[in-house]
């Protein structure tokens, strides 16, 4: 997985049918959400007969499953591909040396890639979160990115490094990616199902603004 848009490709080949079949269930999942996943309908175009898709999905929650795992991943590509273009040393400038700003700019990305993904692939975002996991899955492999980390991970990640700035006091490391995760999750799910869907863009984008700065500076020292 390479970008906040794209999943596995849905052409079947011979001998990779699990492929094409998740491939068609991201597909479903990018244009309706997890309900819009439905396994015949992932067979129907695979262009194969239904009975085929039972020896690598047992039923449709199977399917969902593995789509989520997938959009999961795509969260994070999403998330890494805004850390990467905001702690860049041309996007810092005169900060780019300064430890403190780029930590905090990095837990600030991971926000904003978060709000972002929500807004650009409604339905993906819906589909990655609606299989019920326990917080060890969320450490799972199969729900990272290409980094190899997942969206919860990535949190965890730029929660360390303001530790490690100084930005953060190592007593209150702990727990503390709870607080971030809920609050974009919160603000993502509120923009696009919730009483904010219908804010325009540059009312989401002030309030997503002021989300991460209250998160910033109940975590921050100074």
């Amino acid at each position: 997985m390479t970008d906040g848009g794209d999943g596995p490709r849905s052409t079947y080949r011979h001998g990779d049918l699990r492929g094409a079949l998740l491939a068609a269930g991201v597909d479903m999942a990018r244009e309706g959400g997890p309900d819009a996943v439905v396994l015949r309908e992932a067979t129907r175009r695979a262009g194969v007969s239904p009975n085929a898709a039972y020896r690598h999905f047992a039923d449709r929650e199977a399917l969902l499953h593995a789509v989520s795992d997938v959009c999961l991943g795509l969260v994070a590509d999403r998330l890494e591909a805004e850390v990467a273009a905001r702690t860049s040393h041309e996007a810092l400038g005169a900060g780019a040396d300064d430890e403190r700003i780029r930590a905090r700019v990095e837990l600030s990305a991971v926000g904003y890639g978060y709000v972002a993904f929500a807004r650009e692939q409604p339905g993906l975002f819906r589909a990655a979160f609606t299989v019920p996991d326990d917080l060890a899955k969320a450490q799972d492999p199969a729900k990272a990115g290409a980094t190899g980390l997942t969206p919860f991970q990535i949190v965890g990640r730029a929660l360390d490094r303001l530790v490690e700035a100084g930005v953060m006091p190592a007593e209150r490391r702990p727990g503390a990616e709870f607080v971030a995760w809920a609050t974009v999750h919160g603000l993502g799910m509120l923009v696009i199902d919730g009483p904010l869907r219908g804010l325009d863009d540059q009312m989401v984008d002030y309030a997503t603004d002021r989300v991460l700065e209250m998160v910033d500076r109940g975590l921050a020292t100074a």
